[in-house]
């Protein structure tokens, strides 16, 4: 082989890797990407070149990453398919405005934990907004520090509607839910997986007022059990009821501990159904419609640490053997 011909061959073999490599780094996914309120989806979403929209980051961001808001803007509804964190960290007013459609929509991998933190998201007008977020797969959602409202769907809107498809955990915390409601249906926190996804969820400082309910746990959909703790939580204002557990073939056991279960038109917790447990510990039901209700065979348990008093019909009836001694 003459020289002329090596040299060819060396050529030809520097620019095809400099190619491929060039390909791999244009394709490479970041760890951490970034958005901005005068961002381009064009960009590569780097904190020098960031991208405008959730959506338009979300692809150029590897499993696992985090998309971190740089300013104040408006970010879009995001379809989530991955393991992910979307943050703002007092940069300013992060919101999605989805007027129509869900703000957030998780169809995540059953082992994928997804994080949202700081974000405002809003159904704007609302008639036509089904959810806040709408968390259909994965295995875990954290919420965190946000603002959802006015999710107003005439059928049912709601500002987390949590559906898991196979077993999940839902934490919420220091995050305000409000104005989600049709008037007479739709509500704050809605858990109820599809068979057989079982639930564990917290709740922990979570303001959920002037909804359709405040929270509700709906076991007819799954076989598995649904654990669920709501703590130094708010849950007031609604139209049908505060906590409300509705047991199906799935069993629900909901803990109450130091909340405030007030001025909520109908009852202030309602336990529906033979598999359907509620357990009151330091917490406060007042001016509700009524204060605590059975019904066709639900289950309510208080410790003697409560003040269930002032309701406009009825405070309601704890059996004598469901009120637990103070350890």
């Amino acid at each position: 082989m003459t020289r002329t011909k090596q040299l060819q061959i060396v050529s030809a073999f520097i620019l095809t890797t400099c190619f491929a490599l060039h390909v791999s780094q244009a394709n490479a996914q970041a760890t951490r990407t970034w958005v901005s309120g005068v961002g381009d989806d064009a960009n590569p979403c780097s904190r020098t070149a960031p991208c405008k929209t959730f959506a338009g980051a979300i692809s150029k961001t590897a499993a696992g990453g985090e998309i971190s808001v740089m300013d104040p803007g408006g970010y879009g509804a995001v379809t989530i398919t991955k393991a992910i964190s979307i943050t703002n960290d007092g940069a300013g007013e992060a919101g999605i405005l989805s007027a129509g459609s869900n703000g957030i929509t998780v169809n995540a991998g059953a082992q994928d934990v997804v994080r949202i933190h700081g974000i405002i998201i809003d159904g704007g007008t609302g008639l036509n907004s089904p959810a806040g977020i709408r968390f259909n797969n994965g295995g875990e959602l954290h919420v965190e520090n946000c603002l959802i409202r006015s999710f107003q769907l005439s059928s049912a809107g709601y500002g987390i509607h949590f559906t898991p498809a196979s077993p999940a955990n839902l934490y919420v915390s220091d995050t305000v839910i409000v104005h989600n409601t049709n008037g007479t249906g739709g509500g704050g926190v809605h858990i109820a997986p599809a068979s057989p996804g079982g639930v564990k969820a917290v709740l922990n400082r979570v303001q959920s007022y002037n909804n359709g309910f405040g929270l509700k746990v709906d076991g007819s959909t799954s076989s598995n059990k649904i654990l669920v703790t709501v703590r130094d939580s708010v849950l007031a204002t609604n139209v049908l009821h505060g906590i409300w557990a509705v047991s199906g073939a799935a069993e629900i056991n909901i803990e109450s501990d130091n909340n405030g279960i007030v001025n909520n038109q109908l009852d202030g917790v309602l336990a529906d159904g033979a598999k359907a447990y509620v357990t009151l510990t330091a917490s406060t039901l007042t001016a509700n419609g009524n204060g605590v209700v059975s019904a066709n065979g639900g289950n309510l348990y208080s410790f003697k640490n409560n003040n269930i008093n002032f309701n406009l019909t009825s405070n309601g009836t704890i059996p004598a053997a469901n009120i637990l001694p103070q350890n």
